[in-house]
């Protein structure tokens, strides 16, 4: 995560791939340790089970909000864990003198623990609802739920020292970035919710099990404003994690 400057040419690319594939696998190595595969396999075969007690009428309504409201937001907490093991074994203040810059190490975060979102929900449409599903809004709308939802807990969780002391104010980010269930159900439809970008995913998933027809301004929104969420949350978390966790380590 160092800030030196880059060296010019091909070397460039084929450098921030092999940091990059570095990265990714310190993240796997992790998750494997630490049993993140185990709980997300756990949740996907518990819902699995709750899905086969639904009559069949309600399957494919059931479905955006198992995925959006549970599988999607597996990275939720998980790469929060993830940082706070890393910090108290010291990798996370290890990477710092090396060439790994923030933004790789944020990338390989996202990337893996996408995955594991995108595989437990692909594993529990498969297993009840079947191939019916439109795979291209199904995968841009656990990704991008993946993607918001990591994003939001990183940024909140710099704050706090522990995990043990994030746990509780996290509940606040989580309520909030669920209120597009309100719009979405019906119970609270508003304009006014699509400023909270978990709508563009949930309105994707809705797509995906043809509960919804998205076109026009509406799918131009759903496509586009999750990207630029990320951007700016991203931008967010480089300064949250310079800010607090690197200045609590040299503090220490």
């Amino acid at each position: 995560m160092s800030a030196a400057a880059k060296p010019a040419g091909p070397a460039v690319s084929t450098s921030t791939l092999g940091i990059m594939r570095a990265g990714l696998l310190l993240d796997l190595r992790l998750q494997r340790r630490h049993g993140f595969y185990y709980a997300a396999a756990f949740t996907a075969a518990l819902w699995v089970v709750v899905l086969y007690l639904l009559p069949d009428p309600l399957i494919a309504p059931g479905m955006p909000y198992v995925i959006f409201g549970d599988l999607g937001i597996v990275g939720f907490f998980f790469i929060v864990g993830a940082m706070f093991l890393e910090q108290g074994e010291r990798t996370l203040f290890a990477l710092l003198p090396t060439p790994m810059r923030f933004g790789t190490y944020l990338a390989a975060k996202l990337t893996s623990l996408t995955g594991l979102a995108l595989a437990a929900s692909l594993m529990v449409t498969l297993a009840r609802y079947g191939l019916g599903f439109e795979p291209v809004s199904f995968a841009l709308g656990v990704v991008y739920t993946s993607v918001l939802m990591m994003l939001i807990s990183f940024c909140t969780a710099a704050l706090y020292p522990s995990i043990s002391e994030w746990l509780m104010p996290s509940l606040i980010p989580l309520v909030i970035v669920n209120l597009p269930l309100l719009d979405y159900s019906g119970l609270w439809p508003g304009l006014w919710l699509y400023v909270i970008p978990t709508e563009a995913p949930l309105l994707l998933l809705g797509a995906s099990f043809h509960q919804l027809e998205l076109a026009g301004w509406r799918l131009a929104y759903a496509l586009g404003y999750p990207i630029l969420c990320s951007a700016l949350l991203a931008a967010l978390a480089r300064r949250m994690f310079y800010r607090y966790i690197v200045a609590r380590e040299g503090s220490s």
